[in-house]
């Protein structure tokens, strides 16, 4: 397993928990569930161009 890998694999091991965290607080539902999509985006680009740069945030 390479770098890039090895990270989509935490990433989404990362999305998974915070699902798994909705069910304990749904207070915050939404906002697991927003972390979890960041994950698995981020994930899906790591692997799909692993020395790519980020793209720019908002107000830079």
């Amino acid at each position: 397993m390479n770098h890039a890998q090895m990270a989509a694999s935490l990433l989404r091991g990362a999305a998974d928990f915070f699902r798994s965290m909705k069910s304990v607080d749904r207070a915050i539902e939404r906002e697991l569930e927003a972390n979890a999509q960041a994950c698995e985006t981020i994930a899906d680009r790591v692997e799909s161009d692993p020395s790519g740069q980020a793209p720019r945030l908002q107000g830079d």
